[in-house]
């Protein structure tokens, strides 16, 4: 089953920290590592900066298009008004067959913001609670969506992986 979560961190460099370290955490076994991206937003910018990895050539198109649809629609349309409620909405009906939720959306929206970071994370074969042990003593919080497999194969399929 794969899980879509994303954490969120009270610092600029907190997620790339933390990305090190589930990185390694899955070149140990502990999880699978199928993509994650990284959203760094220092204090006093308009935009959050934005990267990731997936070695695959041919799951990086698919998971890439999820990436800059969920992060475009979260970061860089206005957050104010109608605008954004309309983008929030118009990316849960997308999503929302594979069990990503408007209210994940939302909160991912409220709570990243300028002087935190997100590490947003596709993993199979793991447990959530490992990886909050090997974050121990970085402060961060954790939004989770699990999806099942028919969902992970639907998202793959929406975004061509």
């Amino acid at each position: 089953m794969a899980t879509f979560t994303v954490w969120k961190f009270d610092d600029p460099a907190g997620a790339g920290r933390a990305a090190d370290i589930v990185k390694n955490a899955a070149s140990e076994g502990l999880v699978t590592l199928v993509d994650y991206a990284v959203v760094e937003w220092p204090e006093g910018e308009k935009h959050p900066k934005t990267h990731g990895v997936n070695d695959d050539a041919a799951k990086s198109g698919g998971w890439g298009a999820l990436w800059g649809l969920l992060i475009g629609a979260l970061f860089f349309i206005p957050v104010v008004g109608a605008v954004a409620g309309a983008a929030i909405g118009g990316l849960s009906r997308a999503l929302s067959d594979v069990g990503i939720r408007k209210e994940d959306l939302e909160k991912i929206r409220d709570e990243v913001v300028p002087g935190t970071s997100g590490l947003f994370i596709i993993t199979e074969q793991g447990d959530v609670d490992r990886f909050r042990e090997r974050l121990h003593g970085i402060k961060a919080t954790l939004v989770s969506t699990n999806l099942s497999d028919a969902e992970s194969r639907e998202l793959k399929e929406m975004f061509g992986g």
